[in-house]
């Protein structure tokens, strides 16, 4: 028996209170962790990554093109840029979901992450910018559709040979770097699976996880996409082939 603030306690009370006290410690150590030094870390591996791919893009040059222009209508990089948004005629009845997924998760994360208020705070912080966010309800909804589509679009690529084939480690770690942040970001803000604690710092973590790794893989193409299809249309547009 022990005394503690003057009341009595047994000693099997004592132990579990110290293992309640020692489990919520190694939460919140876990949690300023992630929201310290591993921010300033995957930050500062996402920015100098980011800089040096970019670097390395830009500093490969341009041959001059000595040929004279062929200009054809539709043939540039401005209608390239619409003209790959959308499918090629008869791609969307053959792969509707590859299509449809796209955009519809591309969009959900979209808007999980710069219109989620928690998040707009967070970049408010750290940048000084800020705008609206939009009703948590409709975050809320928009995640489980997003995680939803995301398992389709796995599905597909597991289920379609051609794309089985074509696929590497590297496409199924880009996926699961972006499903995991969507992922814990709705458990713990719904408070489930484990202590909203241990939640946010998993989500947090995931967040870094997926900063650090965008440089140097696939996800680049956050950055690339529209330059590239510009680039493309433009090379091909001088030679009166629209692309």
């Amino acid at each position: 028996m022990y005394m503690l603030r003057g009341e009595i306690y047994s000693t099997p009370c004592i132990l579990a209170n110290s293992e309640f006290l020692e489990t919520h410690m190694n939460e919140d150590l876990f949690l300023n962790w992630v929201r310290s030094t591993g921010l300033d870390i995957s930050i500062g591996v996402f920015v100098l990554g980011t800089l040096w791919r970019l670097f390395e893009i830009y500093s490969l040059g341009r041959k001059t093109d000595l040929a004279v222009p062929r200009h054809r209508a539709g043939a540039s990089g401005l209608h390239t840029l619409f003209r790959r948004s959308v499918p090629p005629p008869g791609m969307f009845k053959r792969s509707p979901i590859s299509y449809v997924g796209g955009y519809v998760f591309h969009i959900g994360l979209f808007i999980v992450v710069f219109l989620f208020a928690q998040h707009i705070k967070l970049i408010q912080s750290l940048t000084g910018l800020s705008w609206p966010n939009l009703p948590a309800q409709f975050i809320d909804a928009t995640a489980v559709v997003t995680l939803a589509t995301m398992v389709l679009v796995l599905a597909e690529r597991i289920n379609k040979p051609v794309k089985r084939f074509l696929s590497t480690f590297g496409d199924y770690a880009g996926w699961a770097l972006t499903f995991l942040p969507v992922l814990t970001g709705y458990l713990a803000n719904k408070h489930l699976l484990l202590s909203y604690t241990t939640m946010l710092g998993l989500h947090i973590l995931s967040v870094e996880l997926l900063l650090v790794f965008i440089p140097f893989t696939k996800l680049f193409h956050v950055f690339t996409l529209w330059g590239s299809r510009w680039y493309n249309g433009d090379v091909n547009g001088r030679k009166g082939v629209p692309t």
